[in-house]
């Protein structure tokens, strides 16, 4: 940092996803003069961007062509939006079946209600890792400092004026049992006049600005799990799927739950399988990776991944809360507080109709970007952004589908889902939090096999130092035995890294080195006992196609 001499900055971007590094190279571009960086805690650009993903053409042609018109015709582009959706098969699976559904949400679609969002026929077929690379390619282009492995412990807030003056970054080199070890290095602080927090779903800074500021939500933050793994297969099994397929299948094995399973053809003859499912499961024994499992050997998925070879995974959470939760400034109304704004997944900005943020995640760091250009006053900018957001494509989709997730919460899949269909119609349901929602009900599709989660860690690429303390904070230990005599300690089960484990009687995160940075231990713990923090910068996950 101090040979970049970047440690006071005019706007300062956490989080180096697309929202991020739109909102950063928009910003340049439209003031040059600005000192513009980007601060990530992934060891290079993509490593910690995981999704589908299937995103909207519009949204990423408006912040090309803003950057240069010929990038859509550039080497990039040509490796990275090579497919588009031509076939949507939407299903409901059973056990034996797969009942199309194309047809009915088509009919939908036709008809204006909601669902008929589900279609994605025309959207690039992407991966999202390779995808954040070309962002940080064109924001470095432009004059914008991206800079990868730093972890930002906290905002550095002034209570008086409630602005923030910049960042603290985490110290690195503590020991496991917190004494400084010789290559220890206090965390520096980068003072910055406006501040974008873009750190994806549950943001640890974006947590503390909430605390700081007090902001406030006018409905509970609800969540899902996405667990993704991709299968290289032979050309005939991808030639059969096809290039420009993408499939969205509800029902078995988590016809209890909010959620279902994906797939997408990626380059390569690689095909990616996942599974995403809402953190409102009351199942005390469910793990998404045995349902992805389950999923992968039904025959209507098998018929394409029989055989083939595992190459890469992931797994991460998803705010499917939508518009009602997004964090605003009590006060103002202000998706942020006066110098910060929120952008992208932090801002709950996803449609969970859709299944889809990308898009919406690249507008909001463009509206930002041009909210910053336009302020007269930092103080203002987070007012100005959520005015230009709230005028914008983005708000007016996010509610048509704000009461669709709280329907299905209140009403569970067989009635929710037909009655989602009414969409604003619905009064605004408030529905609990996803940790309260666990039972002493246990999953009927358990497989006699445990998954292999050694091996889904291996392929993710995850790297921490090993001799830092842990990120992953278990509150109260006592709490822990109650979990343990009522649920059975479900973070040992629903943890995709496997970093919780019983020893010797006691719940530890013995293997957070493991931690995959998916943060679902502490949104689904029953008892909210645990709290994940940010470890130090340059580890976790190192994603390369996903």
């Amino acid at each position: 940092m101090e040979q970049k001499n970047y440690n006071i900055v005019d706007v300062l971007i956490v989080g180096a996803g697309p929202a991020g590094l739109a909102a950063a190279a928009t910003v340049k571009k439209k003031k040059p003069e600005l000192n513009v960086c980007v601060i990530d805690k992934g060891h290079a650009a993509g490593n910690h961007n995981l999704s589908g993903a299937v995103l909207e053409q519009q949204a990423l042609h408006e912040f090309l062509n803003y950057m240069d018109s010929h990038l859509l015709e550039s080497e990039d582009a040509k490796t990275i939006l090579t497919r588009t959706v031509a076939h949507d098969t939407i299903s409901l699976f059973t056990q034996s079946s797969a009942i199309p559904l194309h047809a009915l949400v088509s009919c939908a679609n036709f008809f204006g209600f909601n669902i008929g969002a589900m279609l994605h026929k025309g959207d690039y077929i992407v991966s999202i890792s390779q995808l954040t690379q070309w962002f940080a390619k064109i924001a470095a282009s432009v004059g914008v400092e991206v800079l990868h492995g730093f972890s930002v412990e906290e905002l550095v807030w002034d209570k008086i004026t409630k602005t923030a003056t910049g960042v603290k970054l985490i110290d690195q080199g503590w020991s496991k049992i917190g004494k400084k070890q010789q290559n220890f290095v206090p965390g520096e602080i980068i003072q910055a006049k406006y501040v974008i927090l873009a750190e994806g779903v549950d943001g640890t800074v974006t947590r503390d600005l909430i605390q700081k500021a007090k902001l406030v939500r006018e409905a509970e933050s609800l969540f899902s799990i996405g667990v993704k793994e991709l299968i290289q297969v032979t050309p005939e099994q991808y030639a059969k799927f096809t290039a420009q397929r993408v499939v969205h299948a509800m029902g078995y094995p988590v016809s209890d739950m909010f959620g279902g399973g994906i797939m997408y053809p990626y380059v390569e003859n690689c095909i990616a399988v996942g599974m995403i499912v809402g953190l409102d499961w009351q199942e005390k024994d469910f793990n998404p990776q045995d349902a992805l499992a389950t999923f992968k050997e039904h025959k209507f998925v098998k018929q394409f991944i029989d055989g083939g070879t595992v190459v890469e995974t992931g797994a991460k959470m998803i705010p499917e809360g939508g518009y009602r939760t997004i964090p605003r400034d009590a006060e103002t109304n202000s998706i942020g507080c006066g110098n910060v704004a929120i952008v992208g997944d932090s801002a709950a900005l996803v449609n969970m109709i859709k299944i889809k943020g990308l898009h919406n995640a690249i507008r909001s760091g463009m509206i930002a970007a041009t909210a910053i250009a336009n302020s007269e006053i930092s103080s203002a900018f987070a007012k100005n952004y959520t005015k230009d957001l709230e005028n914008s494509a983005v708000v007016q989709e996010l509610k048509k589908a704000q009461n669709f997730r709280q329907t299905i919460a209140r009403f569970g899949n067989v009635v929710g889902m037909p009655l989602s269909i009414l969409g604003n119609l619905l009064p605004a349901y408030n529905v609990e939090a996803d940790y309260k929602a666990m039972t002493q009900k246990t999953y009927k599709y358990k497989g006699k096999k445990e998954f292999d989660k050694a091996q889904f860690t291996a392929l993710a690429h995850i790297e921490h130092r090993e001799e830092q303390p842990s990120h992953l904070k278990i509150l109260d230990a006592p709490t822990c035995i109650e979990c343990a005599e009522k649920f059975g300690q479900p973070c040992i089960t629903f943890c995709p890294a496997g970093v919780y484990e019983d020893i010797a009687g006691t719940l530890k995160a013995a293997n957070a080195s493991n931690c995959l940075h998916c943060k679902t231990c502490g949104r689904k713990c029953p008892y909210n006992n645990i709290l994940w923090t940010v470890p130090e910068g340059g580890g976790g996950p190192q994603y390369k196609r996903m």
